[in-house]
This record gives structure tokens, C-alpha cells and sequence, in this order.
């Protein structure tokens, strides 16, 4: 397969050519509807000016005068009337100058050579050296008719400056297809580095920097390739993060339930430690459960470009339900909730917005103390509505409050095991959110509690 820089050099190549064939063909069309008549009236006026000085001065030396006409850059052909005929200049290239434009000039007709022959191509035209390309006028000389043709000596006209612009002509072409090469390779060097970096990314090696630094087109492509390298790089290491995480959080709990199922297996152990070891494979069991629920939920929510089924509800009325169902937790641990809930009517995913509230309230209400408080607040604006729920729990730290949202994530592994958590509740908070066109921002601090709002934009 040709390479680009090849392509590029051969397209030149071919436009050069084609560009010159079209200027030639131009010139040449130029040369034959204008140029050619001029060129005959002109040498025809030299070939009659040469032919009345000759009549006019009768004492004229005819071969010494003729000898300096030809030194001046003409060719000149004179015949007789007797038929005799002599070459003043250089000789013609091609001898045929028919009889019958011989005895037309004779005659003491003119000749137009120049401007009657035939149609052919500029060069052809304008640079024959033959002795039918030219003009002829008569004159009499001595008493005697004669025919003088004329024509210029084509390499005599070419001077020093003609040979200069010609170099320079040429110069120009070599410079200018030289230069359109290195702009050609300097154009075509990013591209081959960007070919080369998109094979990597297709093997899914995502290091490495591109050395491209430019501001036009190819510069902001290689910017934004740069930019989708990263990305790509970053969703494959949390990939596989992901997958490390959910093999870990299924191996730990199927670890467990192996474990205590082959404890089970003893006939002689006592009822308690039965009634005990069942527990815990019924709590294993149920995490993993909830695991793949979420993990279910996660994917839709990934996967589906829009999987919002939208409609207008209570939005106070499905906060207060979720409260609802935790009450006995509420009672359990003698906490105080505070509800400041307007009555909002708004348009979203209800399904989904209630795993949000759930994830929110069951955070609050596990990582709070005995005897701690819950806030939740729900306010409405022009554009936007805000569900605040506050806490006076243990709290997130600085490090940890970063990463709260990545997927099983634990700021405290050993408490999250003892709670029954996966780490993707809060993942999947931020995911309908970011899907009804909203934000979550949390605020927290060891021993004083944690703070999540949540606005949701109205439509």
C-alpha cells in the first residue's frame, strides 16, 4: 500500500504536469488566435522595409547589406529572377519553400509563410526552422526581380536575459516542489505518529505521550486523541479495579457460606453452633444477593443511553415512605429524625429516585451511633429542587470523602463488612443523579456526622 507522503509526491508530480500540459495547450491556443497573425504582420513590415531600401538605394552593396541583416538576427533567403538563389545566415533547418511561393513573390506578390502555417503547436509554430516558415516581399534590384524571405534566427534572439529568466524559472519550480515536500513530510510526520499511537491503543497500551505540538487542525486532533488515550486509560485501570473488586466481594462472602456449609456437615455439632453457622450463611447469602442486585442495577444504568421512564410524582410523599420503612431502625437505635419536607411535585424516574433516597437514609441511619439525629430537608425553587439529608454520625475523612463515589469503595472496610455494605450504594446515587441532570455534593467530618445534597433541576 503507497504511503501518504508517496501519494502526496506523486498527486504533486501529477498536478505539475497537468497544470503545465493546460498552460502549454493555453499558451499554444493564445499563440495561434492572436499571436501568430501579429508575428507574420511583423516580420512582413522587416521584409519590406529590407526590400524598399534595397530599391530605394541603387548604388547598395545588395551582398554586404544582406550579410549585415543576417548578423542582426534574420535568416534571409533571396532568389532571382534567373532562378539563382543565395542564404544569407545560418542555414534552414528544413529546405521547402515551394516553387509556387518563389514565383508568387516574383510575381510581385507577398508571402505570408508565418501566418498560413498550419495549426500546429506553439513550439512548432513559433521555433520551425524551416523555409516555408516565413515571409516574403519582392523587390528589384539591378534591373532584376528578386524574392526575398525572411525570417528570425531564433537562437540569435535568445540573449543573456533569457537565458537568465530561464534559470530562474527553473530554479523556482526546483525550489518550490522541493519546499511543498518538506511541507508534505512536516504535514504527514503527525499523522504517521498518530497511526502509529492508535495501534497501540489498539493493543491497550495506553501510555505514552505524543511529541505533537501544534495549534492548527492536526494539533487539536492530536490534543483530543491525546485526551481519549487518557480516558481510555483511566476506564481501563477501573475496569480492572472493577473486576478485582467484585471477584473479591464475591469470593469473600462464597468463601464464608463453603466454610460454614462443610462445619454443617458434622453430625455431632450442637444445635446452637448449627443455629449460629446457619446465620451467617443466611447473612452471606443475602449479601451477595443485594451484591448482584446492585451490580444488575449498575449495568442498566450504565448500558442504557436514556432509561429514565419519566413522570410526574409526590416527591415528599416517596421521602417520607422511605422513612417509613426504616422506622424500626430509627426505634432500634433511639435516634431522633427531624423532617422539613415541602410538598414538591416533579417529573423524573420514580423507581430510581428511590434507590437514591434509600442508599441516603440507610447510610445516615447505619454509620450513626445509638442515640444520634437525622435531618432531612426537602426544598423547592424556580429551577431546581434540594433534598438534603444531614447526620450526626462518625463521619468521612478527607481522604476517604475523595473516593466515596468509586465503585466498592469502603472508607472503612471492616465496619462495611459488619453493615452489610458493597460499596455501590453511593455509586449508584451519583448515577441517577448525573441522569435526572442534577449534582450530589457531600460535606463531612470524623466525629461530627456527614452532610449529602442533592439538586435536581426542574423541566
Amino acid at each position: 500500500m503507497r504511503s501518504l507522503y508517496g501519494k502526496f509526491i506523486a498527486m504533486t508530480a501529477a498536478i505539475m504536469v497537468i497544470s503545465g500540459t493546460i498552460a502549454f495547450l493555453a499558451v499554444n491556443t493564445y499563440y495561434h488566435q492572436y499571436l501568430k497573425g501579429q508575428n507574420d504582420e511583423k516580420n512582413m513590415i522587416i521584409a519590406k522595409s529590407v526590400a524598399s531600401f534595397i530599391q530605394l538605394n541603387e548604388g547598395l552593396n545588395l551582398e554586404d547589406y544582406l550579410a549585415a541583416q543576417s548578423a542582426m538576427g534574420y535568416k534571409l533567403y533571396v532568389v532571382s529572377e534567373r532562378r539563382e538563389a543565395k542564404l544569407y545566415g545560418k542555414p534552414f533547418r528544413i529546405e521547402n519553400l515551394s516553387k509556387k511561393a518563389i514565383d508568387q513573390v516574383l510575381n510581385g506578390e507577398v508571402y505570408h509563410g508565418m501566418g498560413n502555417l498550419p495549426s500546429e503547436t506553439f513550439v512548432t509554430g513559433f521555433f520551425s526552422d524551416e523555409s516555408a516558415n516565413t515571409v516574403g516581399a519582392p523587390f528589384i534590384y539591378g534591373g532584376e526581380r528578386h524574392a526575398l524571405f525572411l525570417r528570425p534566427d531564433i537562437k540569435m534572439l535568445f540573449t543573456e536575459v533569457h537565458y537568465i529568466l530561464g534559470g530562474m524559472v527553473l530554479v523556482m519550480a526546483v525550489i518550490s516542489l522541493l519546499a511543498m515536500l518538506m511541507v508534505a513530510k512536516k504535514l504527514i510526520d503527525p499523522i504517521t505518529a498518530l497511526t502509529a499511537a492508535t495501534k497501540k491503543v489498539g493493543e491497550e497500551q495506553f501510555t505514552g505521550t505524543l511529541d505533537i505540538h501544534r495549534k492548527d487542525e492536526i494539533g487539536q486532533l492530536a490534543n483530543s486523541f491525546q485526551q481519549m488515550t487518557e480516558k481510555l486509560s483511566e476506564n481501563d485501570r477501573i475496569r480492572k479495579e472493577f473486576i478485582s473488586d467484585v471477584s473479591h466481594d464475591f469470593q469473600s462472602p462464597l468463601l464464608n457460606i463453603k466454610g460454614y456449609a462443610q462445619l454443617l456437615l458434622d453430625d455431632e455439632l450442637p444445635e446452637a453452633s448449627r443455629k449460629s453457622y446457619a446465620s451467617v450463611i443466611q447473612s452471606e447469602t443475602e449479601r451477595l444477593s443485594s451484591l448482584t442486585k446492585q451490580l444488575l442495577l449498575l449495568t442498566s444504568l450504565d448500558q442504557l443511553s436514556s432509561p429514565l421512564n419519566r413522570r410526574t410524582f409526590d416527591l415528599d410523599e416517596q421521602l417520607k415512605e422511605t422513612v417509613r420503612k426504616y422506622r424500626w431502625l430509627l426505634e432500634e437505635k433511639e435516634m431522633s429524625l427531624s423532617m422539613d419536607i415541602d410538598e414538591v411535585r416533579y417529573m423524573g424516574d420514580p423507581a430510581f429516585l428511590e434507590k437514591v433516597w434509600e442508599n441516603l437514609v440507610l447510610n445516615a441511619l447505619k454509620y450513626t451511633e445509638i442515640g444520634g439525629a437525622i435531618d432531612i430537608l426537602l426544598t423547592e425553587r424556580e429551577n431546581e429542587v434540594t433534598v438534603t439529608v444531614r447526620d450526626t454520625g462518625i463521619g468521612i475523612g478527607e481522604k476517604e470523602l475523595v473516593r466515596i463515589f468509586d465503585r466498592f469503595y469502603r472508607a472503612d472496610d471492616s465496619r462495611t463488612q459488619q453493615t452489610g455494605g458493597t460499596g455501590l450504594g453511593l455509586s449508584i446515587v451519583q448515577q441517577v443523579v448525573k441522569l435526572h441532570g442534577g449534582t450530589i455534593d457531600v460535606v463531612s467530618q470524623i466525629g461530627e456526622g456527614t452532610t449529602f445534597t442533592v439538586r435536581l433541576p426542574k423541566l
